[in-house]
Formats: structure tokens, sequence, C-alpha cells
């Protein structure tokens, strides 16, 4: 047992905070290597610290680990081992923890390296979550030299050069929205009345450019494509492909992130999308009968948000890293 120097209670020596008082508990030779990360899942409010699968350099052999190691791998991050498994066939920085403490997040980082699986910790704070959001982009006027955005028709246009646009990552937001009414009984359960489920699928753009400033949201169905000319099509699939491609034209130094898609069930181990439940009120519907509605809605925006700013840190640390080399 391990005694805890704030309320100077035994906790189990495989506990990195106090069971009792939360505070962190001393660390000796022989309870260093039994400490276990609790990776509670965190409130929507709460901040955390992110474990980061660092992929091997293309001259380094694969990661091969043992059915051994796997499973504990697999036990340490909380992760079922074909989640575990997934993320790491994917090859990719992807999460593999989000831990409550940075000495949670240390200690997660402690024993994936004793398994040969190297990771960096990144807090949310650095990921800007702390900020507001993207700036929502509603049309956009395009021009050689850049681009004039616009949120709103009243409010004056923002724009950014061509040579700024540095990153640009795609995604999809994903909706998923179930409405209930259930009639109220006290004898029996609840009889469900009415449902109805809702189910939206959008492609967006976020546009990050090479000086610290919010990054630019652009969302298919909330978009004005007239600046597409002769190009913008009926359908809103095809026209954020083909505004897609104008940005490769005209910024072809830009790097262009396509890998969400790929790695959203990745995601999902980690990052899960956010559901939100309400409820809609009491209603009489005859006397002595009442009705009770409900909503749930999933949506990974979230999830996306976090990679995508995930990916321009990434960057902007790997550029940190060449510019101090060279």
């Amino acid at each position: 047992m391990v005694r805890c120097e704030e309320c100077l209670r035994a906790n189990p020596p495989t506990r990195v905070n106090c069971l009792y008082c939360a505070a962190v508990l001393p660390l000796n030779e022989t309870t260093i290597n039994l400490q276990k990360p609790a990776l509670r899942p965190l409130e929507k409010w709460e901040r955390g610290y992110n474990s980061i699968l660092l992929p091997r350099p293309a001259n380094h052999l694969p990661l091969n680990l043992s059915e051994a190691d796997l499973t504990e791998a697999a036990d340490a991050l909380r992760l079922t081992i074909a989640d575990l498994f997934r993320i790491l066939s994917l090859g990719m920085p992807l999460p593999l923890a989000r831990a409550a403490t940075s000495d949670e997040a240390a200690l997660v980082q402690r024993r994936l390296s004793s398994l040969a699986i190297e990771t960096l910790t990144v807090p949310d704070a650095a990921l800007g979550l702390e900020e507001t959001g993207p700036t929502r982009v509603r049309a956009i006027d395009i021009s050689e030299d850049g681009v004039n955005t616009y949120q709103t028709p009243e409010s004056p246009p923002k724009q950014f050069r061509w040579d700024e646009l540095e990153l640009v990552v795609v995604g999809r937001l994903l909706v998923k929205r179930i409405e209930l009414k259930e009639e109220k009984s006290a004898r029996a359960e609840n009889r469900i009345l009415d449902a109805s489920e809702f189910f939206s699928d959008e492609s967006v753009l976020d546009l990050y450019m090479n000086r610290p400033t919010t990054p630019y949201r652009i969302a298919a169905n909330s978009f004005d494509f007239s600046c597409l000319g002769h190009r913008k099509s009926l359908l809103a699939a095809e026209n954020i492909s083909t505004l897609l491609n104008l940005f490769r034209e005209r910024a072809a130094h830009a790097e262009v992130d396509e890998t969400y898609n790929s790695a959203r069930k990745a995601l999902d181990a980690v990052w899960p999308a956010e559901q939100l439940n309400e409820s809609a009120g009491w209603r009489r519907e005859r006397p002595g009968k009442y009705s009770i509605g409900s909503v749930t809605e999933v949506s990974n925006e979230s999830q996306f948000l976090r990679y995508s700013r995930l990916r321009y840190f990434l960057r902007s640390q790997a550029k940190t890293g060449t510019d101090e080399a060279s």
C-alpha cells in the first residue's frame, strides 16, 4: 500500500492519485512499475492531456508487438485489443489516451515506452481548444492575390493571401438526432407514441494560415458556392470538391490533409462523438394521460475539431524543428 502525503490514508500501489483526496501519490522503485493510469472519461468542460502515437520513421522497422505486449498496452490504455490494433495499424499520429492530469499522461508515456510504443503528450490547451471555435465562412470572393471571406452579408470581409494558406483539413460532420414521445404510466412501462430519426452528413474544410489566427471553416450545407462561377454544380458535395481543387491550384504550396475519414473509426475509441440528451417537456394528451418528449443528438463535430487542430499542431511542430535544424 502507498500512503498519501496529504490525507495520510493508504492507497493501492496501482493508483496515481489518492483515492480519497485526489493528491498525487509519491513514487518509489517498487510502485513505479505497478501504477496504472485511471483514464476516466473527462467531462465536456475538463481540459485533458492527450497521448499521441508517434509513428516510426520510414527507415525504421514497423512496430511489431507480441500478443502479450498488445494485451498489456490495451489494458494500460483501457482499450480493447481490436481498438488498439486499429490505431496502430494506420501508422498515423493518433490519440491513444486522454488523461486528466499531466502526471497520469506521463505514466501512460512511461508504460508505453517500455513496450517500444513512443508517444507525445499534447495538452488540450496546446491545441487551442480553450479558444473560440473556427470562423465559419458563408461566402468568399476569389482574386489572383487571395480570398475575401464573409461570415454574414453585413459583416466586413476578412482577407488572406494565397501564400498565407498553409493547411487545409478535409472532414465530414455527422449528426444523428432521435426524437421520442412517450406516454407516461404509473402502473406500467412508458409507451412510445412517436419516434423520429434524422441524419445529416456534411463535408467541411478547415483552413489554417502560416500566422497565428483562428482557422476558417467552410461547411458545404451553409456556403454560397457562387464564387465557382461556371464550375458551380447543383450538388453541394461536388461543389466542395471543386472548391478544394481550386485551393490546390491557387495555393500549390499548401498541404491538403484528407486523412480524417480513414481515421474516424480509430478516433472513436479515445475521442468519441459527443452525445447530447435533452427533454422536450411534458404534454397533456387527454384527461389523465401525459406524454414526455426527449431528444438525443450524437455529433462528431468536437472530434473533428480536435483532429483538425492536432494536424495543424503537429505540422507546426515539425516546421519549427526543421527551422531550428537549418
